[in-house]
């Protein structure tokens, strides 16, 4: 997850920089900064909400083998 938010700050860093070499006037970069900072927002949300999900489906998947186990360990035992 770490990963995401670190390729995510670079690329609204490396879009920012280019933005402010651009030859647009001032107001416009600002604009044009805002939209995609809240695009990228956008995505790095979706991301992180993707990543848990996967990791919420990972851990029921892990509780049940678990709870498997602990069924498996009951009947050995006397």
């Amino acid at each position: 997850m770490r990963v995401l938010v670190t390729v995510g700050a670079c690329m609204a860093i490396g879009a920012a920089v280019g933005m402010l070499f651009a030859p647009d006037e001032g107001a416009e970069t600002r604009k044009r900064l805002i939209k995609r900072g809240k695009k990228l927002a956008g995505t790095v949300n979706d991301s992180i909400d993707e990543g848990r999900e996967s990791l919420e489906e990972i851990k029921d998947s892990l509780h049940k083998q678990l709870n498997k186990v602990n069924r498996k360990l009951e009947e050995i035992k006397f």
